[in-house]
């Protein structure tokens, strides 16, 4: 009997000293660590304006759809880039329902977009990524909705070329990927005097 009782406070302090370890010790550690070296990234990426109003997250995508704004990619999460129902559409390569949608969205941003009814339209621009949320448009998608935004905005052209270059993100570790342009820092940037 003392066997078994000494046995089961062993198991009993090991079990308390890994919560202790795995619950409290190693999650502050990697708290503080986070907040010392990677403070932005760590709470989120935020994005305030000069008043201190937050505007989002450079991480997560937004809705526009006015013209003077560029346009995210389509969102499938939730009723549309809600973060709680981040997931793509699952629908399949062979589904009808997303060949309609795809047809519907090249439709529409041609139409938005002032392009010819044949004109090459970006897949980013009709498709949503997996996640729903995509921040990040390609530099076609960026460049075909150039016109459309510097019209609206009555602005030139060539500086709304130079604002899709300085939101521009480069390839991750400059390999992986293309580059991207940032919507919401792009679309803030527009809304600056």
């Amino acid at each position: 009997m003392k066997n078994l009782y000494a046995e089961i406070r062993s198991a009993v302090m090991a079990t308390l000293v890994l919560a202790a370890v795995c619950c409290g010790l190693y999650p502050l550690v990697v708290y503080g660590l986070a907040q010392a070296l990677f403070r932005d990234q760590a709470n989120g990426s935020l994005i305030t304006d000069a008043g201190g109003t937050l505007r989002g997250s450079r991480l997560l995508g937004q809705p526009f759809s006015a013209d003077k704004y560029f346009h995210p990619r389509p969102s499938a999460a939730g009723t549309g880039y809600d973060a709680t129902s981040s997931g793509g559409s699952n629908l399949g390569p062979t589904s009808k329902k997303l060949a309609d949608a795809i047809a519907q969205n090249i439709a529409d941003y041609r139409s938005q977009n002032g392009l010819a009814t044949n004109a090459p339209v970006p897949a980013d621009a009709v498709t949503a990524s997996a996640s729903g949320l995509d921040p990040h448009v390609s530099l076609a998608n960026a460049e075909l909705q150039v016109a459309r935004v510097a019209k609206a905005r009555s602005l030139n052209p060539q500086h709304v070329r130079d604002l899709v270059g300085r939101h521009t993100d480069p390839a991750g570790l400059g390999i992986l990927g293309e580059p991207g342009v940032n919507v919401l820092t792009l679309n803030l940037a527009l809304d600056r005097p």
